[in-house]
């Protein structure tokens, strides 16, 4: 795995656990900031060819 996979992967599960405690907290601006970094990151991942890991159900 290289670096920017390694990256773009920490990046989305940051981005995931982040959404879901924002969820959790009623808080749906910071819901709404998650979901299009993760869409974005989805899309750079795609670009360069990147599988990525489905999010982790913690």
């Amino acid at each position: 795995m290289g670096e920017l996979t390694r990256t773009i992967q920490q990046r989305l599960d940051d981005a995931y656990a982040s959404l879901r405690s924002a969820h959790a907290d009623g808080d749906t601006y910071l819901a709404d900031i998650r979901r299009e970094e993760i869409s974005e990151l989805r899309r750079i991942a795609a670009n360069h060819d990147i599988g990525i890991e489905p999010p982790r159900c913690d």
